[in-house]
C-alpha cells in the first residue's frame, strides 16, 4: 500500500480499488467486490461490465463509463487513469471496476503503476477471468488430466504480421496444453494459421465461445483449420474467447450451460427492484436473459392513519386477526411497529393471515407465523379460507396497498366481522428509460405480477402497441383481468398465483413449444 499524499487542497485522498468484476455473470462476482461497489463514492467502470453489476452502488455515488471500444465515448489509457487520479485527490473512495480480472489483459498494472506514482492508496481486488470461466461455462476444462497439463493465456489482438511481436508463434504450436486467446476474433483467420504453420496440428479441437458467461453466450466448434471460416460463417463478434486444444471435446459430454431450459430466452420483469430479485434470480438459473424493467416502486406511508393503528396494535388487544395481502404489506406494516419502539412480541394473542406463501415468507422473517394462507393466493382465496371461522363480533386489520380491491375487507364485513383497513404503502408509477423500452420490446416474454404492474408499464409505453409482440406472463385472473382491459392477451396465466407459480409457467410453456403435440390427419 503506498502511503497517501495530499489531495485537493492539502485534504487526504480517498483509496482506489482496482476490482475485477468477473467475466459476465454478475454471480460470479467477488463479496469483495460487490462490499466495495456498495460503499464507494465513485465508481468507473468498463464496456463489459453488466448494468446488475452496480445495482448495489449507492444511489449518490457517481457512476462513470471508463471503458473502451465500439462505442463514441471510448476513453483512452491516460484518460481514464488521469480521471482516477483526479477523483482520489477529491477525497473520494474509488472504485474502478474491470471486466474478468484487472492483471489479465485488463491493463491493471498500468493503472496501479500511475495511482502509486500519484501518491494514492489503492488496493488490488482480484476476479474471476473470462480464460477459466467462459471455457467452463461453455463445459470445457482448460486442464485435463487426460488432455492438458498445462494452459497458456495469450492476447489475441497482437497482429501476427507485426515485426515488433512479442510471440513466438512456434513456441505456442509446440506448447503441450492448452492455449487460451482473449479477444483474437477478428485475427483467428491468422492465429490459426501461425499455429499450423508452426506445428500445431489442423484437425485440433478448438472452441470459440462469445458473451461467455451471460444469457447470451454461443459456442462454435471446429477443427483448427475450419475454424475461422466457422465463426464468420455464425456471425461471431467480440468480446470473444478462443480454447484450443484437446480440451475441446469434452464439450461433448459435459456441456451445461447452453442446455438450461429458458436458455436464449429473453424475460422482461416488471416488478418493482426491490421485490424483483427472487424472480430474475430463479429466471437466471434456468438460463434466461432477465432484463429488468421495474414500471413501479414502492412507498411506505408515513402518515397520522399509519401511525395510530401501529401505536394501538403496539398497545395491544386492539385487534383478533391481522390480514396481509402481500409482502410489500408485511414490510410496511413492521416498520410502521419499529416507528413506535413496538416488536412482534405485540402480536402474540393476535392471529394473522397471509395471502399467499410469498406474503407467509415475508412474515416469517419477521419471526412470525401465518395462521391462515390459502391455495388460492387472490383475495377471493383468503375470504374463502377465513369464511370457514366463526368471524361473527371479530376484529379484523386488513393491511393493504392503497387503491386495492375492496373484496376482502368487505366480505369480512359481510360475515359480521368488525373491520378496518390500513393503506399502507403506495405503488408509483416508474417511467421506463429509452434503453428499458427497447429491451423491453426486444423480450421473449414479458412478466405481470401484479395489475399496478399492466397499468404503469401501458403508460410508461404510451399504449399497448409495444406489447403485442411478446408473449405476456400473468402471475393470476386479477392480472389478467387488469391485461384484458387494455385488450391485452396473456399468452400465460400462472396456475399458481406467485412467483413459483409463473416461472413454474414458464417452463411448462417452453417445453410444450420444444414439444408441440402431434398432429392428426
Amino acid at each position: 500500500m503506498t502511503p497517501g499524499a495530499p489531495g485537493v487542497g492539502g485534504a487526504k485522498p480517498g483509496t482506489v480499488y482496482l476490482v475485477g468484476g468477473g467475466p459476465g455473470d454478475p454471480g460470479l462476482m467477488t463479496a469483495r467486490s460487490l462490499e466495495l461497489i456498495a460503499t464507494a463514492d465513485a465508481v468507473l467502470y468498463d464496456r463489459l461490465i453488466p448494468e446488475t453489476a452496480m445495482a448495489g452502488a449507492r444511489p449518490d455515488a457517481l457512476k462513470e463509463f471508463a471503458g473502451k471500444g465500439p462505442r463514441g465515448d471510448s476513453k483512452l489509457q491516460p484518460e481514464i487513469e488521469s480521471r482516477i487520479v483526479e477523483l482520489a485527490r477529491e477525497g473520494r473512495s474509488v472504485v474502478r471496476l474491470k471486466g474478468g480480472d484487472p492483471f489479465v489483459f485488463g491493463r491493471g498494472g498500468e493503472e496501479a503503476a500511475t495511482i502509486a506514482a500519484a501518491g494514492i492508496p489503492f488496493e488490488i481486488v482480484p476476479g474471476v477471468t473470462a480464460g477459466v470461466a467462459a471455457a467452463a461455462y461453455a463445459g470445457i476444462p482448460v486442464t485435463h488430466r487426460d488432455h492438458a497439463a498445462a494452459v497458456a493465456f495469450v492476447t489475441g489482438q497482437e497482429n501476427p504480421e507485426k515485426d515488433e511481436s512479442t510471440l513466438d508463434w512456434p513456441a505456442l504450436a509446440a506448447f503441450p496444453g492448452t492455449l487460451v486467446f482473449y479477444m483474437g476474433v477478428k485475427n483467428l483467420p491468422r492465429i490459426a494459421e501461425r499455429l499450423i504453420a508452426g506445428g500445431r496440428s489442423a484437425s485440433q479441437p478448438v472452441a470459440v465461445i462469445a458473451q461467455g458467461t451471460t444469457a447470451a453466450q454461443h459456442t462454435v466448434t471446429a477443427p483448427l483449420d475450419q475454424i475461422a471460416e466457422r465463426v464468420a460463417t455464425a456471425g461471431v463478434n467480440p468480446p470473444a474467447l478462443t480454447v484450443v486444444g484437446d480440451v475441446a471435446i469434452e464439450r461433448e459430454r459435459i456441456e451445461w450451460f447452453e442446455k438450461r431450459p429458458l436458455f436464449g430466452r429473453s424475460v422482461a420483469v416488471t416488478r418493482a427492484r426491490p421485490q424483483a430479485g427472487k424472480l430474475a434470480t430463479r429466471l437466471r438459473e434456468l438460463g434466461a436473459a432477465v432484463v429488468e424493467t421495474p414500471v413501479v416502486s414502492i412507498q411506505f406511508r408515513d402518515n397520522e392513519a399509519v401511525g395510530a393503528i401501529a401505536a394501538r396494535v403496539a398497545a395491544g388487544g386492539a385487534f383478533d386477526l391481522i390480514c396481509f395481502t402481500s409482502a410489500n404489506g408485511v414490510d410496511a406494516f413492521f416498520t410502521a411497529l419499529e416507528d413506535v419502539a413496538a416488536d412482534t412480541r405485540v402480536l402474540a394473542e393476535t392471529q394473522l393471515a397471509a395471502v399467499g406463501t410469498a406474503t407467509a415468507e415475508a412474515l416469517r422473517r419477521y419471526g412470525v407465523i401465518a395462521d391462515f394462507v390459502p391455495d388460492r393466493a387472490t383475495a377471493e382465496g383468503l375470504l374463502e379460507l377465513l369464511s370457514k371461522q366463526a368471524l361473527e363480533g371479530r376484529r379484523v386489520l386488513v393491511a393493504v396497498a392503497s387503491g386495492a380491491r375492496p373484496v376482502l375487507a368487505d366480505g369480512l364485513a359481510e360475515q359480521g366481522a368488525m373491520v378496518e383497513r390500513v393503506d399502507l404503502y403506495d405503488t408509483i408509477a416508474t417511467p421506463l428509460t429509452d434503453a428499458q423500452s427497447e429491451a423491453l420490446a426486444g423480450a421473449d416474454f414479458v412478466t405481470f405480477a401484479s395489475g399496478s404492474a399492466v397499468r404503469s408499464l401501458v403508460e410508461s409505453l404510451g399504449g399497448v402497441e409495444p406489447l403485442r409482440g411478446p408473449s405476456l406472463v400473468s402471475i393470476g385472473p386479477i392480472t389478467s383481468g387488469v391485461m384484458r382491459e387494455f385488450g391485452l392477451e396473456p399468452t400465460i396465466e400462472a396456475k399458481r398465483h406467485d412467483i413459483d407459480g409463473m416461472v413454474e409457467a414458464l417452463l411448462e410453456a417452453q417445453v410444450n413449444q420444444a414439444n408441440p403435440p402431434p398432429t392428426t390427419d
